[in-house]
């Protein structure tokens, strides 16, 4: 693959058909991989249909390319899925202006999931607990018997919690905690079957009933940190100077900091970058999803995902701390042709690199998100490609698309009924 494709950063202008040629003279015209990439007929209905039940067809969504990224001295393209405009083109943006300060920086936590262990009916908790943690090698051992795999890998069961909760709703409860490495994957599987596994001697040792034996998608011990500095000059528009947007940027994340009504809009626009990189690699977005609104409130008051701040007045600093619980083996990673040939398309080599990455693009279209507020509102460039699909709606086709969306965004009135009219002018 030629190293240099981060300089595919003037697609936008191209064809569909002409960006997956450009792609292609990159991966030096894989034929499979641009099939997959394309999408037509990549997942046939056999496939489809060994992935979930009562399948009856398959549902497409638009997969972009963001390009521009560079994290930790590395070029990315990153494949999107999503059916939102403005998302790919504000995180290309957002990483080119990164790039000129080295672009992003990311580290990683270790791949540990947790699987819990609920405990009914004990009769004394703190006796029991002990009792447990009494037994914690035997126990660790015995999860791992179960894939020794993993245990090759250099993962698995590496340590146990016993959280007490005295007073439920159900009554007094026992939680046991797994924590297991579960190196390139995603880990659900392999934390459900070791927890299933020693549920028996679980049970006999605290002498209590079990009842669930679940993961938790709160993996507060695989956590991806991504950071950004942008020089305040990056930011200068002949409309709004560096530092009087940073300024804006400030007041818009403090306000995400302290207010949760903001801070969930706020969080949602970071999972506009990192849900459709999860979804076009075939992980599970939903775990994403869980595990980052969690994290945001496990101080107890919902808040922030990233933080942002100056430096010397001449700099803004950014950072995103969150679960990123992603696998490169298993489940429709490696079922779904798209998934891996975008998986390739990233050329990431590990979970972790991955899970570095979709950070990166979560931080990136966060900050072109805050920017956009704290300049010309968060509505301009959004509108502006909504009013594409308006035009496209209503039956505009080649000059006629500009035409329509140029007069809707001028008049502030993007909407179907006067794109027709638009359009019957036109004509």
């Amino acid at each position: 693959m030629n190293n240099n494709h981060f300089f595919l950063s003037n697609i936008r202008d191209l064809s569909p058909e002409k960006r997956l040629e450009v792609i292609g003279e990159v991966f030096e015209n894989n034929p499979e991989f641009l099939s997959s990439l394309s999408g037509d007929g990549a997942l046939p209905l056999t496939v489809a249909n060994g992935m979930i039940e009562n399948v009856i067809g398959r549902f497409e969504l638009p997969l972009g390319v963001a390009t521009n990224f560079q994290v930790n001295g590395k070029d990315y393209l990153i494949p999107m899925a999503i059916e939102e405009p403005s998302v790919v083109a504000a995180a290309s943006y957002m990483a080119k202006l990164a790039r000129f300060s080295g672009g992003f920086e990311a580290y990683s936590d270790r791949p540990i999931m947790r699987a819990q262990i609920q405990v009914m009916g004990v009769q004394d908790l703190k006796s029991a607990k002990e009792r447990i943690l009494k037994y914690k090698s035997e126990l660790i051992n015995a999860a791992n018997e179960k894939d020794k795999t993993l245990v090759n890998l250099g993962g698995g069961c590496e340590d146990i919690e016993v959280h007490l909760f005295e007073d439920t709703p159900s009554g007094p409860m026992v939680i046991v905690h797994l924590l297991v490495d579960v190196r390139d994957a995603m880990g659900a599987n392999t934390v459900n079957t070791m927890a299933e596994y020693i549920a028996p001697q679980i049970e006999k040792i605290s002498q209590g009933q079990v009842r669930l034996r679940i993961l938790s998608n709160l993996a507060d011990k695989r956590l991806v940190t991504a950071s950004v500095k942008i020089a305040s000059g990056q930011f200068d528009t002949p409309d709004y100077k560096g530092n009087e947007v940073i300024k804006g940027i400030l007041e818009a994340a403090s306000f995400a900091a302290v207010d949760p009504y903001r801070a969930a809009t706020h969080n949602k626009g970071i999972m506009n970058g990192i849900d459709p990189v999860v979804i076009a690699t075939g992980n599970d977005w939903r775990a994403i999803e869980a595990g980052a609104h969690a994290f945001a409130a496990i101080g107890g008051h919902y808040t922030s995902l990233t933080h942002w701040s100056s430096q010397n007045d001449s700099e803004l600093v950014g950072k995103i701390t969150i679960p990123m619980a992603v696998g490169l083996v298993g489940g429709a990673t490696k079922t779904h042709p798209t998934a891996k040939a975008a998986v390739a398309l990233l050329g990431v080599k590990s979970a972790t690199e991955l899970g570095q990455v979709i950070a990166a693009v979560g931080l990136a279209q966060n900050l072109a998100a805050l920017r956009a507020l704290a300049t010309e509102g968060i509505q301009r460039g959004h509108m502006m490609l909504h009013a594409r699909n308006i035009a496209l709606q209503v039956g505009a086709s080649g000059s006629q698309i500009d035409l329509i969306v140029q007069s809707m965004v001028d008049s502030q009135n993007v909407t179907v009924d006067n794109a027709r009219q638009i359009l019957k002018e036109i004509k």
